[in-house]
C-alpha cells in the first residue's frame, strides 16, 4: 500500500480554526459549532472572513484564500474545520501554498466542495477527513452519531464499519488508498493535476441534487478516463435528491454498476455518508481494507 502521513490526532486544548473556502454560511451556525467544539475540550476559533458574504461566496477569492493559507501555515493550529461546501474551492486551490503545511500537517475536515482540498492533500500523501461541517456540528442533537464519530476519529479512535449488504453490492476484497468525495467535484477534476484517483485506490463517491442523467454522464466520464480500470474497489455513499427517471432505463445503482462494467472489483452501496442526515467520517488518503460478503467490513489502517 502507498505510504500516507496522518496528522497528529487532537488532544485537549488544541486550537481548531473554522474557515470558509467556498460558500457563505450563517454566523449562528459557526457560533453553534464553536460551542460544541468547546465541549470537546478544544479551543475553536473563526477567522476574519469565516462568516463573510459576497454573492454566494464567503467573501472574495482573495479573502477566502488568505484565511485558508493563514490556518494551513500556522503550526499552533491542530485542525481546520471547513464551515460548509457550496462552491468556491476550485477558484482558489491553485493559489494555496502547502509548504508550511508539509512541515506541520494538521487535520482538514469537510465534504462536498471541500473534495477539492481533500484531493490536493491526498495526492501529496496526507490524510484528511471527509465528515461533518459546521451546520451538522451546531445541530449535533440531530446528527449525533455522525458528530460523535467525527469527534472519536479526530481524537484517534480506530475507525471501522460493519454494514448490512445491499442487493446491488458486488462481492470481493479491496485494499488501497481511500480517495474521492463528491462526484461532481471529482468529475470537474478529471484532466487536471489535482485528480486524486490513482492506481489501486478505493474510490468513494456521493452527491446531491443531480438529475440521474447528469450522474450517469459523470460516471461515464470516469469510465472513459480509465478511473474504473485503476481503482481496486468502489464505495457509494448517499446520492440525495436524485429523482427516478424512467427515460434513463436505469436507476442510480445500475448506472454505477454499468459504469464499473465487468471489472472484477467490489462495489459497496449505501455507505452512510454524504449530504443526508448521516455523514459518517472517512479518512481520505488513508489505506483501507474493504471486504464485501454477506455483510460489509471497512477498516481504516493507521
Amino acid at each position: 500500500m502507498n505510504k500516507v502521513i496522518l496528522p497528529p490526532f487532537l488532544k485537549k486544548d488544541d486550537r481548531v480554526a473554522i474557515v470558509s473556502p467556498a460558500g457563505a454560511i450563517d454566523a449562528d451556525l459557526v457560533d453553534g459549532a464553536i460551542e460544541v467544539l468547546k465541549t470537546w475540550g478544544l479551543r475553536p476559533e473563526k477567522r476574519e472572513y469565516t462568516t463573510a458574504k459576497v454573492g454566494r461566496f464567503a467573501g472574495y477569492d482573495k479573502w477566502r484564500c488568505d484565511d485558508l493559507q493563514t490556518v494551513l501555515d500556522d503550526p499552533s493550529i491542530a485542525g481546520v474545520l471547513c464551515s460548509r461546501g457550496g462552491y468556491g474551492t476550485m477558484r482558489i486551490i491553485d493559489k494555496i501554498d502547502f509548504a508550511c503545511f508539509r512541515k506541520h500537517p494538521k487535520w482538514v475536515i469537510g465534504f462536498s466542495d471541500i473534495t477539492v482540498l481533500h484531493a490536493v492533500l491526498n495526492k501529496q500523501g496526507y490524510a484528511s477527513i471527509h465528515g461533518a461541517m459546521a451546520k451538522a456540528i451546531a445541530h449535533e442533537s440531530n446528527n449525533r452519531e455522525s458528530v460523535e464519530a467525527l469527534k472519536d476519529t479526530l481524537f484517534g479512535n480506530k475507525l471501522s464499519y460493519t454494514l448490512p449488504s445491499s442487493g446491488y453490492n458486488r462481492r470481493g476484497k479491496a485494499a488501497g488508498q481511500l480517495v474521492g468525495g463528491n462526484l461532481s467535484l471529482l468529475y470537474a477534476l478529471l484532466g487536471t493535476s489535482y485528480n486524486p484517483i490513482k492506481q489501486g485506490a478505493v474510490l468513494f463517491i456521493e452527491d446531491v441534487s443531480e438529475a440521474l442523467y447528469h450522474v450517469d454522464r459523470m460516471l461515464q466520464a470516469l469510465r472513459l478516463s480509465g478511473v474504473f480500470d485503476r481503482v481496486s474497489g468502489v464505495i457509494v455513499g448517499e446520492f440525495s435528491d436524485v429523482a427516478a427517471d424512467p427515460s434513463m432505463l436505469n436507476n442510480l445503482e445500475t448506472a454505477i454498476l454499468e459504469a464499473v462494467g465487468g471489472r472484477n472489483i467490489p462495489v459497496v452501496f449505501d455507505f452512510p455518508a454524504g449530504h443526508g442526515c448521516q455523514n459518517m467520517p472517512l479518512i481520505l488518503g488513508a489505506n483501507v481494507d474493504v471486504v464485501v460478503g454477506d455483510n460489509v467490513r471497512i477498516e481504516m489502517n493507521k
